[in-house]
């Protein structure tokens, strides 16, 4: 399967593919303590350029994977996000994942990345569940994905956390 994916502006922000340009700024994130309050084994260097290198790879296989955020009026990186195809319990769905740079958070950025990829997906992708995994300890991240719509699907201990799973969509029941 390969989808096309069109750079997505919304109010404030420009959702766009991820390029070998955006290594760096992604790796930085992805390894700043301040985005890994909630995560008891932050990622190192390698893991986190692993972790590119299999998006890199997702973009070239299917057409999608996780974005650049970009805040529209000043042109900065404000984080990564999106939407990765992945298996959960023997079933593909398509996991929602985002982390910012602190000076981006409380602005409902989250929210409004989300909002458009979920869209995107429901006309391209529709046969997907999305689903959030969220740490129970992340109360940002629970209220998101309450106003996003999303159910509780089920609690387990995920990458070595508590988590909530939530779900969405394509015939989910809770």
């Amino acid at each position: 399967m390969t989808v096309e994916f069109p750079e997505i502006r919304t109010g404030r922000l420009t959702l766009r593919r991820l390029t070998e340009d955006d290594r760096e700024t992604v790796v930085e994130i992805q390894t700043d303590p301040r985005t890994n309050r909630h995560n008891p084994t932050p990622p190192d260097r390698a893991e986190s350029l692993a972790k590119f290198d299999s998006w890199l790879a997702d973009w070239a296989e299917l057409g999608f994977c996780y974005v650049a955020v970009l805040e529209t009026a000043t042109g900065s990186f404000a984080g990564i996000g999106g939407l990765q195809l992945r298996q959960f319990d023997g079933e593909e769905i398509l996991n929602l994942y985002y982390r910012f740079r602190p000076e981006f958070w409380g602005k409902g950025y989250a929210t409004e990345m989300a909002s458009a990829m979920i869209a995107w997906a429901d006309r391209t992708v529709p046969r997907y569940p999305v689903q959030i995994s969220v740490a129970l300890s992340n109360t940002p991240s629970l209220r998101v994905a309450g106003r996003l719509g999303f159910r509780p699907y089920r609690d387990s201990v995920h990458d070595g956390v508590p988590s909530r799973h939530f779900r969405r969509g394509r015939g989910f029941q809770a």
